[in-house]
């Protein structure tokens, strides 16, 4: 086929994967990427006849978790591919026609959690190759598709709601892990209302106390709130929750626990008063005690974090003692408070990540700084991949979670040549890199510990 004889697609078309079962799925169409992808999730691997296969499930409507397809095809490969957020992973390989237009042919394509993208398909170029010409300007030109054909192909009809009324106490609607959680909520059956904290505010009255949202609505008959508050509106975020918790909502987490465990001076001390091991730590309020304080944690190398800090920021390592004295008085001078923590160099830039939900560690991933980093942080471009944890780590973890009085907890442990340390435990996690790399719906587990604490269980549908 010629140049004069390939087929001008546009930025965004819809396709079709006949022998996947998926009659429609819109595609962004990237010349820039090599390799083509399709969103899967419970990925897993199994041998049949002695050839590899894989099974997996597929959302093919975006922000539609209800629908889903499984489907089952060998393993062609499986291979590294660096994510859209720089991050190597490795993936499954699959083969499958695939349809645009008129034209059907067999591709390539890798299996990866695209939850997080706009789409549920990327088509590569080495797909593309000799049949298709890119024109950015357009969309699809092989033809569109309706709201009604979609609902149609896949009868996606909305079922009647006949479960809770949760709401999600947050400030971006658009974040992975709130997305996650009202799609997870929606798909099992409850109604679920985004809350954005600036536009909640609240009426204080000893008999008829009431939560109010933008434009006045009464939000009294929630049934529960799911509280994910970023640190920089920790004081009327946890004042909210105190509020729905006055009035008899459940929330998850508590106003209690999640200011416990925003105050990382006092989170750590409650750690060591439970017998829960850190990392040596010290404290200051004058800069004159700054040799001291160097001395306490075994001198440099080591780190200086801000109590305000979050996500890695604010978070130093100072290799020698003239930059420790020098970072630390800079912080003091702007009159910053400060933790001084000793440097674990054996842990080699790498810390784990534990979900715990209920008491119970859910998932586990170990995290690597990428390099020239010594944080692992997934927002600095870490690494991550499934770890097993021992049984000291995992204990660890829920007790951890439970000093703070976290129902739902990130809880951050680091591996020295004493046994595992506790770094840190955050009340608000995100899911997109624990959910990438195990695959576990973690969203779903959260919706659940919500049904658990309220008895709530699934109507029994009968013919």
């Amino acid at each position: 086929m010629n140049s004069n004889q390939k087929t001008i697609i546009g930025s965004e078309e819809w396709c079709a994967l006949p022998e996947i079962g998926a009659p429609a799925i819109k595609a962004r169409i990237d010349s820039g990427a090599k390799t083509s992808s399709i969103h899967a999730f419970n990925i897993q691997a199994f041998r049949r006849n002695g050839q590899r296969w894989v099974s997996f499930e597929l959302h093919p409507v975006q922000n539609d978790q209800r629908t889903s397809i499984r489907c089952e095809r060998p393993v062609v490969d499986k291979r590294t591919v660096r994510s859209s957020s720089g991050i190597p992973e490795k993936r499954y390989v699959i083969s499958t026609p695939l349809t645009i237009g008129e034209q059907t042919w067999e591709i390539e394509l890798t299996l990866a959690n695209r939850d997080s993208m706009g789409y549920r398909m990327l088509l590569g170029r080495q797909a593309m190759n000799g049949r298709l010409i890119v024109d950015p300007s357009l969309s699809f030109t092989q033809g569109a598709r309706t709201a009604q054909e979609i609902e149609d192909l896949y009868d996606t009809k909305e079922p009647p709601r006949t479960g809770l009324k949760i709401g999600l106490l947050a400030s971006d609607k658009k974040l992975y892990s709130n997305q996650r959680i009202l799609e997870a909520g929606g798909e099992r059956g409850h109604e679920m209302l985004f809350l954005n904290i600036k536009q909640c505010y609240m009426k204080l009255d000893a008999t008829e106390p009431e939560a109010h949202y933008r434009g006045g609505s009464l939000l009294n008959d929630l049934d529960a709130v799911i509280t994910r508050i970023r640190p920089s509106m920790t004081f009327y975020g946890t004042a909210l929750t105190r509020h729905f918790e006055s009035m008899g909502i459940q929330t998850v987490n508590s106003s209690a626990a999640i200011t416990q465990s925003r105050d990382k001076l006092y989170s750590l001390q409650l750690m060591l008063k439970n017998g829960i091991q850190i990392p040596t730590t010290g404290f200051a309020n004058s800069p004159i005690d700054t040799t001291d304080l160097i001395d306490m944690v075994g001198g440099a190398p080591l780190i200086v974090k801000l109590l305000e800090g979050t996500q890695g920021k604010g978070v130093v390592l100072a290799e020698t003692r003239k930059a420790a004295e020098s970072v630390i008085n800079a912080f003091k001078s702007l009159r910053a408070n400060l933790l001084v923590q000793k440097f674990i160099k054996e842990a080699d830039g790498k810390d784990l990540r534990c979900f715990v939900i209920d008491g119970k560690v859910v998932a586990a991933i170990e995290r690597s700084a990428p390099p020239g980093e010594f944080r692992a942080n997934i927002h600095l471009g870490a690494s991550a991949r499934v770890v097993r944890l021992t049984a000291e780590e995992r204990s660890l973890a829920v007790k951890a979670a439970k000093t703070l009085g976290l129902s739902v907890a990130g809880v951050d442990i680091i591996r020295s040549a004493t046994g595992p340390l506790l770094l840190e435990v955050n009340s608000s996690p995100g899911l997109e890199g624990i959910e990438t790399a195990t695959g576990k719906d973690i969203a779903a587990m959260i919706v659940s510990s919500v049904e658990k604490k309220l008895r709530w269980k699934p109507p029994i549908h009968t013919d």
